[in-house]
């Protein structure tokens, strides 16, 4: 019988595992010394809540799915219908095809063909790697249409230590700013974190807080990558999820409007652009003819 997501591809190396589907080339699961990392699902299972998916060629929510970009006008499905927005790009359903293939390593391919609301084309590559520190994502994206074309790219990963909710985690998240959300979970403006519930500019318990939220004025490290680490201050375990210097927003996601993702993870959602950027324009990536753009981002579990 065949799974909702497909083939199961399945790399290891060392007491890490990892699946990638078939079905949006997202992750299924990954685990360390057969501990969970990612709150996944089953084989069995279709994906819910976004659950390790891919967001390619926007992250997050579009504003009544329209938008202009030069000088015309283009109108996407609303598959956000409760809130009129298009949510999280084309490619989450999509099917996907491995082009390479290793113990450690995948690359999964998908060509994106123009369609109403996007007439653009796009020929798509993600590398999934496992290294000694842990896994490695990275993004690739040509323009192999005759016009310029808009994009953006996230990922959808949900972290986990295996507590049973993440009130007793402490987080750091390294973002100095805030986009204020309407009710739409559109951004409206921007905020300093420091004095509000939502500041883990420096590592505390998450205790209550609800987070729906995107973060951006990223502080990077030495090396250029900026590090979001969930750890258990009443145990052993922490993961980093990190990103590169592509993705200059992370939205952070408690789950608690979902019933099977509710507090017993924390989505941490690498984004090139914010929400809404094929409208505002902010940080939104223009490729040309022939262009190629690339992105990385990991976790690495401790």
């Amino acid at each position: 019988m065949t799974s909702p997501s497909g083939e199961q591809i399945e790399l290891e190396r060392g007491s890490q595992r990892v699946v990638v589907v078939e079905v949006g080339a997202g992750i299924r699961s990954y685990s360390v010394d057969g501990r969970s990392v990612l709150d996944g699902y089953e084989a069995g299972d279709l994906i819910t809540s976004g659950r390790g998916q891919v967001l390619i060629p926007w992250p997050n929510r579009l504003q009544d799915g329209s938008y202009e970009f030069d000088g015309n006008r283009y109108q996407l499905a609303l598959t956000e219908p409760e809130h009129g927005n298009a949510i999280h790009g084309l490619v989450r359903w999509a099917g996907w095809t491995v082009a390479e293939r290793e113990p450690q390593r995948v690359v999964m391919t998908h060509a994106l063909h123009p369609q109403p609301g996007y007439p653009f084309a796009l020929a798509l590559a993600i590398e999934y790697e496992l290294a000694e520190a842990g896994l490695a994502v990275r993004t690739t994206a040509t323009n192999v249409g005759s016009a310029r074309c808009p994009y953006g790219a996230g990922a959808h990963p949900y972290l986990t230590l295996g507590t049973s909710t993440v009130d007793s985690l402490s987080l750091h998240v390294p973002g100095r700013r805030l986009l204020e959300p309407d009710e739409r979970g559109l951004p409206i403006g921007t905020t300093d974190v420091v004095g509000t519930e939502y500041d883990f500019s420096s590592p505390r318990s998450i205790r209550q807080t609800k987070l729906d939220h995107c973060f951006t004025a990223l502080e990077r490290d030495e090396d250029g990558l900026a590090r979001v680490r969930l750890f258990d201050p009443e145990g052993e375990r922490a993961l980093e999820l990190w990103v590169d210097e592509t993705y200059r927003y992370l939205m952070l996601f408690t789950g608690d409007t979902r019933a099977d993702v509710a507090r017993r993870s924390i989505a941490v959602e690498p984004m090139t652009c914010p929400p809404n950027a094929f409208r505002s324009g902010d940080d939104l990536i223009v490729i040309e003819p022939g262009e190629t753009v690339s992105s990385t981002w990991g976790i690495s579990p401790s």
